[in-house]
C-alpha cells in the first residue's frame, strides 16, 4: 500500500468528528473532496473541502467517485465502512495501493458494548434491504442477535414478523444513533411493539425467546420446510446425500433436477459462504424452490435455472464444486457433466429405478468412487399393532472427478 493513496475510507460516527483519531483527522484535512450521504455530510459539518452528496443508486456514486482518480478524495461511511459497508465494493474497484481506510466503531459493536454481550457470539445482521428471512435460521430461545435496520418503520414490521414466526416474548432493544447526542436506547417485546418514533439510524438487538419453528443445525430437516408436490428427497436420505456431498465453506453445488430444491436448501443452510444454482424444468416445481429460499433465508446465495438437462449445461454456469443428480439421471447427463466440471468436482447421484441404478453401477466400474444402497423402513400401524413399513431402496454413487 502507498504512503499516500488518493482515496480514504472514513468511518463516521453519530459524533461527528469528534470521535475521529487523530490520523483519521488528518486524512480528512488533506481532502480536496469530501464524498457521503447527506445525513453523513451534516455530521461533518463545516470543511474546507468540496462536499459531493453520494447518488441513490449507490452504484452511481461509485462511478462518479472514480471519475476523480487523481484528485485527493474522502468518502463517508457509517463506523467501520467493512463490516456491511460501502468498503468492500469500493476496494473490489480499486488497487491496494489506491486506497486506505480509517474505521470507527461499528454500530454492532457500540450495541455489544452497550448491552455487554459478547460480539462473537452474536450474529449480525444488515437488513437495510434484505428480507427478515434472513434471521429464520437464527430463531431459537436464547439466541442473541443484532441487526440494522433502514428506518423507524421498519422496526415495528420485524417485530409484527418474528411474532407471526411465533417468537413474540423475544426482547427488542431498539437502539437510534447510538455514539451520538441523539442516542436512545428502548426495551420492548415483539408482540407488544407499538413504537411511532424511532428515528434513523436504527438498530435492533434481539433475544429470541418463543415456541415458534426451529431449524435444526444438522442435515436432514424435517420435509414440512420445503413445498413441494411429492417430488422431494426425503429427510434420512436427504441427511446421506449432503454428507456424501460434503459441503465445506465457500463451495458452489450444482443440484440437477432439483424438484423441491431441499438439496440445495440444505447446502445453503450448512454455512453462510456456500452459494449453489439449482436446475429445474418444471414451472410449478420452480416456484416451489422459490418460495422455500425465501421463506429459509437464502434466495439471495441460490441462482434458480429453469430447463432441462443436459442442454441447459451448455448455459454459462458458475463452476461448482459438487454436483447433485436428484432428478433427470441419463447417460448422456452423465456423459455431460464428465466433460463440463473440472476435475477434483465431486459427484453424487441418487437412482431409484433399475435402469437407472445399472446406469449407476455401470459408471461405478468405470470411474470409480462409493455405492451406497439404502434400504428404510418406517413403523406404521398394521390392524391393533405395528410392523415395518418399506421405502423403496434408493442406490447412491458417489465419486470425484
Amino acid at each position: 500500500m502507498s504512503e499516500d493513496p488518493w482515496l480514504s475510507i472514513i468511518g463516521l460516527g453519530e459524533d461527528g468528528p469528534d470521535g475521529l483519531s487523530p490520523a483519521t483527522r488528518q486524512a480528512l484535512a488533506r481532502a480536496e473532496i469530501v464524498m457521503g450521504p447527506l445525513r453523513h455530510l451534516a455530521l461533518l459539518g463545516e470543511t474546507g473541502a468540496e462536499t459531493i452528496a453520494w447518488p441513490v443508486p449507490f452504484a452511481d456514486g461509485v462511478e462518479r467517485l472514480l471519475a476523480l482518480r487523481g484528485r485527493r478524495v474522502a468518502v463517508l461511511a457509517s463506523g467501520d465502512p467493512f463490516w456491511f459497508g460501502a468498503g468492500s465494493v469500493l476496494a473490489a474497484r480499486l488497487s491496494p495501493g489506491e486506497w486506505r481506510a480509517y474505521p470507527g466503531p461499528s454500530c454492532f459493536s457500540l450495541a455489544a458494548a452497550r448491552l455487554g454481550w459478547p460480539l462473537e457470539r452474536t450474529a449480525c445482521f444488515s437488513l437495510h434491504a434484505a428480507p427478515f428471512e434472513r434471521l429464520r435460521a437464527h430463531l431459537a430461545p436464547g439466541a442473541r442477535a443484532i441487526a440494522t435496520l433502514r428506518d423507524g418503520a421498519a422496526v415495528n414490521e420485524l417485530a409484527a414478523w418474528l411474532t407471526e414466526q411465533g417468537f413474540g416474548l423475544s426482547s427488542l432493544r431498539v437502539m437510534e444513533a447510538l455514539g451520538g447526542p441523539r442516542e436512545r436506547v428502548r426495551l420492548v417485546h415483539a408482540d407488544a411493539c407499538a413504537l411511532a418514533d424511532v428515528a434513523a439510524p436504527v438498530c435492533v438487538a434481539i433475544e429470541v425467546a418463543g415456541t415458534g419453528r426451529m431449524l435444526t443445525r444438522a442435515a436432514g430437516r424435517a420435509d414440512e420446510w420445503f413445498d413441494n408436490d411429492g417430488q422431494i428427497t426425503k429427510r434420512p436420505v436427504r441427511a446421506l446425500t449432503l454428507s456424501a456431498l460434503a459441503p465445506r465453506a465457500g463451495e458452489h453445488l450444482w443440484d440437477i433436477g432439483a424438484g423441491s430444491g431441499s438439496i440445495a436448501l440444505e447446502w445453503l443452510l450448512s454455512g453462510d459462504t456456500c452459494t449453489a444454482t439449482a436446475i429445474e424444468g418444471n414451472a410449478a416445481r420452480a416456484s416451489n424452490i422459490r418460495a422455500n429460499a425465501a421463506r429459509l433465508g437464502v434466495d439471495h446465495r441460490l441462482t434458480l435455472v429453469e430447463g432441462r438437462t443436459p442442454e441447459v449445461l451448455t448455459q454459462e454456469l458458475a463452476a461448482p464444486d459438487a454436483v447433485f443428480i436428484g432428478g433427470g439421471l441419463s447417460q448422456d447427463l452423465l456423459d455431460a457433466l464428465w466433460v463440463k466440471v473440472a476435475p477434483n468436482t465431486r459427484l453424487v447421484a441418487n437412482a431409484v429405478t433399475l435402469e437407472s441404478e445399472a446406469l449407476l453401477a455401470a459408471w461405478h466400474e468405470d470411474k470409480g468412487g462409493d455405492m451406497l444402497r439404502i434400504e428404510l423402513a418406517k413403523a406404521k400401524p398394521l390392524g391393533n399393532r405395528r410392523g415395518w413399513a418399506s421405502a423403496y431402496p434408493i442406490v447412491q454413487w458417489s465419486v470425484t472427478r
